[in-house]
């Protein structure tokens, strides 16, 4: 049994439908006539790359952290350079 037959059968009015919010049009300028992006799109490029730069330098320092000091410490590993 369907839910529209149901709920005519309990007498229950049809189940509204919840509008679509419709899309956010961005306004911002394009960075050039024939490239389909927009000054928003290439500001938030530059910030999302600049936390994925930062998120990977503390990475690589904790992985030499790692490599340098808790391997050997822990007696994971030794070092080869003395």
């Amino acid at each position: 049994m369907g839910e529209a037959k149901r709920r005519s059968i309990q007498g229950l009015p049809p189940k509204l439908v919840k509008p679509k919010r419709p899309k956010e049009i961005d306004t911002s300028p394009r960075i050039a006539a024939w490239l389909p992006l927009t000054r928003n799109q290439a500001d938030r490029f530059v910030t999302l790359s600049t936390k994925g730069a930062w998120i990977g330098i503390g990475a690589l320092v904790l992985f030499w952290l790692t490599v340098r000091f808790v391997g050997p410490a822990a007696g994971w590993w030794n070092l080869s350079d003395g």
